[in-house]
């Protein structure tokens, strides 16, 4: 890093947005320059400023440019970046050691997040967890033990899902561009069925979750099934919160058969759907949970936690990997878990909703080109279309975006189709940075839709 840079990073926390540049600024420009020669084409980036700071609900660029961060790294900072409890006990555990790899000679951190998974996660029944690296890995691994404990093959999934890139997930995943598209031959036993999308179905849970397991009794068979996976609410799907009574339907389904009910929660975990797992919202208790993203604070940590039974079916030496749950991923998820308990970080999920409905549903009617607002907690979206229909306006989404972007506001998009705006702002963001976000989506949306 430069000797500017560094001061930079030196420099009191901003405390609010600050356009230096255009964004993004010379600086950035010229390191987005110096990737093109470096980095593959293949990884992409939403938004080309380079960071060199970042505080609580706030990004600083290479440019000096502050933005408002409504993505959190795709739901991984729900404790704001460098909470202080995490950087804390990431520092000391670095100091110590950084690495033995757990299978080798162990170490108290990873007990100790497993001992709060199994505290944290929904039901009082035994539990044993396993830590990896990756959303994707904490789901592939999941069926693995489902596979191994049920001594079947079939892995149902549905449709809209996103459940990673390894080639069993890829597989799991509905979305071919940019997901799968050219990637396959993909791993064999995995079927699709639909789902609950109440602003396009039209369906209530229940004859959603009916229309889903007939699909799965007269294809699959419910004696063959191994796994069904489900996201509470899908994630790059397009934020789909399915009707209610749908979960406890597909949910009691595998309990009559035998089949394990499998939530990933890669990103509506750790309070940020209001509540520290978004199964719990009907009082689902899933056989096993996978974790990820907002799990430590920044760092690369996942989880499988579940049945005790379930975890133990797998023999010594079939679950593991070198990196996974490093000592200061450790460290990280114990200071993010702190963080989310001590400050309470579920009812400030719970007020940015309070917040954030509201002024999307009244732009909604004021605008006409969004069809749906929907979500819980801090994982909110709005679901744009052409005025008078349900037609997808992925159009439109990108520009909106686009200007969200220009005005130092850090939005994500989602969806099948491309056009839904998705926020997942830190679950410890202020009010007045949340109120000055929302008021630069709510002219973006304004200014394009009359455009």
């Amino acid at each position: 890093m430069t000797a500017s840079t560094t001061a930079e990073q030196q420099a009191p926390a901003p405390r609010q947005r600050r356009l230096r540049t255009e964004i993004p600024g010379p600086a950035s420009r010229e390191l987005q320059e110096r990737r093109a020669n470096a980095v593959a084409a293949g990884v992409s980036s939403v938004l080309p400023v380079y960071v060199t700071s970042a505080s609580g609900g706030l990004l600083t660029d290479a440019d000096g440019n502050v933005l408002i961060d409504f993505g959190s790294g795709i739901a991984v900072t729900n404790v704001g970046h460098s909470a202080p409890a995490v950087v804390d006990r990431v520092r000391k555990q670095a100091c110590w050691f950084t690495h033995t790899c757990f299978m080798v000679t162990p170490y108290e951190g990873y007990v100790e997040v497993c001992e709060a998974l199994a505290e944290l996660t929904p039901g009082d029944h035994a539990k044993k967890s396993v830590l990896f690296n990756s959303g994707a890995e904490a789901v592939e691994n999941a069926v693995k033990i489902a596979r191994t404990a049920t001594g079947r093959q079939a892995v149902v999934v549905f449709d809209h899902a996103y459940h990673g890139r390894t080639n069993l997930t890829m597989g799991m995943t509905a979305k071919s561009v940019p997901y799968k598209h050219g990637f396959g031959p993909f791993a064999p036993e995995v079927y699709r069925v639909p789902g609950s999308y109440p602003y396009r179905d039209g369906l209530s849970g229940p004859e959603a979750a009916a229309l889903a397991i007939d699909r799965i009794e007269k294809q699959i068979g419910g004696d063959q099934v191994a796994a069904v996976v489900l996201e509470p609410i899908q994630g790059e799907g397009g934020f789909i919160e399915p009707a209610r009574g749908f979960l406890p339907a597909i949910s009691a389904w595998c309990r009559e058969n035998g089949v394990v009910f499998v939530a990933d929660e890669v990103q509506t975990g750790f309070c940020r759907t209001g509540s520290w797992f978004a199964s719990t919202d009907e009082d689902v208790v899933p056989d096993l949970i996978a974790t990820a993203k907002g799990i430590a604070g920044g760092l690369p940590l996942s989880a499988v936690t579940g049945r005790a039974a379930l975890l133990d079916a797998v023999g010594p030496g079939g679950l593991g990997g070198t990196y996974g749950g490093n000592p200061i991923a450790c460290a990280a998820a114990l200071g993010s878990i702190e963080t989310m308990k001590n400050e309470d970080l579920a009812a400030s999920a719970k007020r940015i909703e309070g917040v954030v409905l509201p002024r999307l549903r009244a732009l909604a009617t004021e605008t006409g080109v969004i069809g749906d607002v929907r979500g819980r907690g801090a994982m909110l979206a709005a679901e744009f279309v052409k005025p008078g229909s349900s037609e997808p306006d992925a159009d439109l989404t990108k520009r909106v975006a686009a200007a969200c972007h220009r005005a130092g506001v850090v939005v994500l998009t989602c969806g099948t189709y491309g056009n839904v705006v998705r926020l997942l702002p830190p679950l410890s963001l202020s009010n007045d940075l949340l109120d000055e976000g929302l008021s630069v989506l709510e002219h973006a949306v304004r200014t394009e839709a009359r455009a």
